[in-house]
């Protein structure tokens, strides 16, 4: 068994069998559609962008993420492929979906039931929080309570900088924080201004005082601090 990539390989071993044990003993091969990815490649081991199963090589998160960002022809292909849902509620999802696609129905079912499958509903609820702390309301309370993989992996990607521990322990002024010790703004009149403006955020808190001194309280994990500038531009200071 196997895609239908492999049916070569299968056709000489069932030859094989033939050879080996007889012409009167059966060998039949049985392949399937191979499943491609929106690239057009396949799932292997050997591919980019490859999901795994082993939450040690691709976190419930990033797992929960890939199933919810793909496309709408990929999401009908897949959820008939990856869940057990019956042919009747499949249809009801896809016939909701493409009455409002934008809402991405179909991409949310199909991320729910494979998640929840390969994990455990714990391990959904947790990606699906960890992603509105992107993507939709959040508070301190919502990243303290990320386990260190779960953050590292929303926050991939994020420009970093290391700053020593015991200095932020001791304090440090913010706006020096912020430019001397971690090139989150370009100057101090920068970074005075958005915090003045409400426009600045520690760990997804308004941090509004340009003036006050930033110590280890605000330590997510007792390591990481998420600056954030406007509501797209986020920051990771790594106190070590």
């Amino acid at each position: 068994m196997g895609g239908s990539d492999q049916w070569g390989n299968m056709t000489t071993g069932a030859e094989l069998i033939r050879r080996i044990l007889g012409p009167e003993s059966d060998a039949y091969a049985l392949t399937c559609p191979l499943i491609t990815k929106a690239d057009g490649g396949k799932f292997g081991k050997t591919e980019s962008g490859n999901v795994w199963l082993d939450k040690r090589y691709t976190s419930p998160y990033k797992f929960y993420q890939f199933w919810l960002n793909v496309s709408d022809d990929d999401a009908k292909k897949y959820i008939k492929i990856f869940t057990s849902l019956d042919k009747a509620e499949i249809d009801s999802i896809i016939a909701e979906h493409d009455q409002a696609p934008e809402a991405r129905l179909l991409q949310k079912r199909l991320a729910e039931e494979v998640t929840v499958m390969v994990h455990s509903r714990e391990d959904y609820d947790a990606a699906v929080a960890a992603s509105n702390i992107l993507f939709g309301k959040a508070t301190s309370d919502s990243l303290k309570s990320l386990d260190e993989d779960t953050f590292l992996s929303v926050f991939e990607g994020v420009p970093q900088k290391e700053i020593s521990l015991g200095e932020l322990k001791a304090g440090i002024g913010v706006l020096d924080l912020l430019t001397a010790y971690a090139p989150v703004f370009t100057s101090k009149g920068e970074a005075r201004k958005m915090i003045q403006s409400n426009g600045f955020s520690f760990n997804k808190d308004k941090f509004t005082d340009p003036n006050a001194t930033v110590n280890g309280s605000l330590l997510i994990n007792g390591k990481y601090i998420l600056a954030q500038k406007g509501k797209k531009n986020y920051f990771l200071i790594v106190a070590k």
